[in-house]
């Protein structure tokens, strides 16, 4: 109400000016007087006091009240037998509270009405009982502590628009459903200018926080929400404190925002469908929060921890900027994490707000990232468009029935280096964040490989191994097997590399992975096969080929006295080769020979005997060379 505005009830008027407050004192007539109870007559107000019962109905609006006026007014209406004040119907309106406003263990039989009052002190209400259908503070403004501790509501609260400058303390209050069932705690657009406490509330009713602003923390440790929890457009500029707080009806963060971390920890969600789209600076905090029906959780947030989260339905996680920690999270349906491209889209048609504060520093990278998937069972687990190349596998459970849908995106090899001896120059490929933090750790590193953060545990080869050949399996169910070659890549470099492995099967590994790169590297079995089949053609022409083609000659005898004439046809041996053996036409026998052989098929040529070995051992080497050529193509197309 304006100042210049007179109230719509008959009032006092003490110290009223023409110039400088027309309406004076706002405070409401005392019944059968023309003045407010605070400029009533020292005699009047006595008798005024003396007449008063427990019970009694009071109207007070717009009166200034000092401490001991105030404390005067509660000793009059004290029940003797409780030794508590107790007040029927109760109008405070606009008044004013000069000290602290002492109502502990007081009893409102009937509507308590303090809207528009202000409180200059400490506003202490602790384990009063307020039974009528109305308790309603909205508008009012809280100077000092707000102290609502074990204070029971039993009808509608009201404190829209209440401004808190000090701490609010509701700790173990109770706000029970009225008569009529629609009983409602109501804070739309309240305003805690310091710490909030709600721990161990319990709000039977409707619980609005719409446009709430926190600027300092709020605390609803242990709270109970019996039926739609709403905190939608809220502002929490410190932490948010839901920690083991249970939420049995609908729950709306919608458009909220988190300036600090959003805690809920332990949290029980007993019906929420949905949570978010809300936006968070810091993290929000599931872990060990339990959700007992389908649900979509969306946030834009800087990191997500859900370790030890349980699902009971299905569930789907829209993320933007976050880093999800996902670790030992259990769930028994269908669950998905899914990067949101785009910012959140209210119910009213408009995007989330995420600039009023820094998610990430400029510029802003709104990729999800995966820290760990360690003891989840991920075979109802569905993962689109994360990057994954800092997740922490080692330890998950049914990995081959992982679902990777969309540009989930894995961490490289380093660069070569090229300045160290001898160089480094390791193949392309997808690698886990698992193996970077390994051969970070190995003896004599290449720079390059990441070192693991603390809390990453250390995995070896062996259980590298297992968690590439999951992957791998994953892709390959996926009708993906370009994207598996790589996991099998890596494992077959943690087996190479794994010391329970039997030497002998290493050394053979070793000789896979030169030659050909595990079947997965066309050209380093191309460049084997060029390189086997120019040393053949050396060879060949060295020793291989004969000087001469070896002529065929027929020996025989003629009888003397005449008849049949026998002979005898034989060829010679191929004869070494002297003199220039480097010549074009023995190159181009060399090659027909060499292409010969890579292709199974005999040369027809003479050759020394020397060249038969040669050609033998070509036979034998350049088809598998070739044969793993093709094979490693056939891995990058295969559909």
């Amino acid at each position: 109400m304006s100042t210049s505005e007179p109230p719509p009830w008959p009032h006092c008027v003490h110290g009223a000016d023409p110039a400088a407050d027309p309406v004076g004192c706002r405070g409401i007539h005392v019944p059968g007087h023309t003045v407010c109870l605070a400029h009533l007559a020292a005699d009047d107000r006595d008798a005024y006091l003396a007449a008063l019962t427990p019970g009694a109905s009071i109207d007070h609006r717009g009166t200034n009240f000092t401490e001991s006026l105030l404390n005067a007014l509660l000793n009059a209406l004290r029940d003797p037998e409780t030794g508590h004040p107790r007040l029927g119907h109760a109008k405070f309106e606009l008044a004013t509270f000069e000290g602290a406003a002492l109502f502990e263990l007081a009893i409102f039989e009937d509507c308590a009405l303090f809207e528009s009052a202000t409180f200059k002190g400490d506003a202490l209400f602790e384990s009063a009982t307020f039974k009528g259908d109305n308790a309603l503070f909205d508008r009012a403004t809280f100077k000092g502590q707000a102290g609502f501790s074990q204070a029971t509501f039993k009808g509608q609260a009201g404190f829209s628009q209440a401004t808190f400058k000090d701490s609010a303390m509701f700790d173990e209050a109770t706000f029970e459903v009225g008569t009529a069932g629609f009983g409602s705690a109501t804070f739309e657009a309240a305003t805690f200018e310091s710490r909030a406490e709600f721990g161990l509330t319990t709000f039977a009713g409707i619980a609005l926080f719409d446009s709430a602003t926190f600027e300092d923390d709020a605390g609803f440790l242990m709270a109970i929400f019996k039926d739609i929890a709403r905190f939608i457009s809220a502002t929490f500029q410190g932490d948010a404190l839901f920690v083991d707080a249970t939420f049995k009806g609908n729950t709306w963060f919608n458009s909220a925002t988190f300036k600090g971390d959003a805690w809920f920890e332990s949290t029980t969600f007993v019906a929420a469908d949905q949570l978010g789209p809300m936006a968070c600076a810091g993290r929000v905090v599931l872990s060990g929060a339990a959700f007992g029906g389908p649900v979509t959780l969306s946030f834009a947030a800087r990191r997500l921890e859900c370790r030890r989260t349980r699902w009971s339905s299905t569930a789907e996680i829209r993320l933007r900027y976050a880093t999800v920690d996902f670790a030992h999270a259990v769930f028994e349906y269908p669950l998905t994490i899914a990067a949101e491209p785009d910012p959140f889209v209210l119910t009213n048609g408009r995007q989330l707000a995420e600039d009023p504060f820094p998610i990430l520093p400029i510029p802003r990278d709104p990729r999800v990232r995966v820290a760990s998937l360690r003891g989840v069972d991920a075979a109802h687990l569905v993962l689109s468009d994360l990057d994954l190349s800092g997740c922490l596998f080692a330890g998950t459970v049914h990995l081959d029935q992982l679902r990777l849908e969309g540009a989930c995106t894995f961490d490289t090899t380093p660069p070569a280096v090229w300045w160290r001896w001898p160089p480094v120059r390791f193949t392309e490929r997808r690698v886990l964040a698992e193996e970077h933090h390994w051969r970070a750790s190995q003896p004599g590193a290449v720079q390059g490989w990441n070192v693991a953060v603390l809390g990453a545990g250390r995995a070896g080869p062996l259980q590298l191994a297992s968690v590439y050949r999951a992957l791998r399996k994953a892709f390959e169910d996926g009708k993906h097997e370009p994207g598996a070659a790589d996991f099998y890549y890596g494992e077959m470099e943690m087996r190479r590399h794994a010391d329970d492995i039997p030497r002998s099967e290493r050394k053979l590994l070793t000789a896979y992975w030169a030659l050909s790169g595990y079947g997965l590297r066309a050209s380093r079995a191309l460049a084997w096969l060029g390189a086997a089949m120019l040393l053949t053609i050396v060879l060949l022409m060295a020793f291989g080929l004969a000087q001469d083609t070896p002529k065929q000659t027929a020996t025989g005898t003629v009888p003397a006295g005449g008849g049949k004439v026998t002979f005898e046809i034989d060829k010679d041996d191929p004869q070494n080769p002297t003199g220039n053996r480097f010549t074009g036409k023995r190159f181009e026998n060399a090659l027909n020979v060499t292409l010969n052989s890579v292709v199974f098929r005999s040369s027809g040529q003479d050759l020394t005997t020397a060249g038969t070995y040669i050609e033998m051992t070509s036979r034998l080497t350049e088809p598998v060379l070739l044969g793993l050529a093709v094979l490693a193509v056939r891995n990058r197309v295969k559909r």
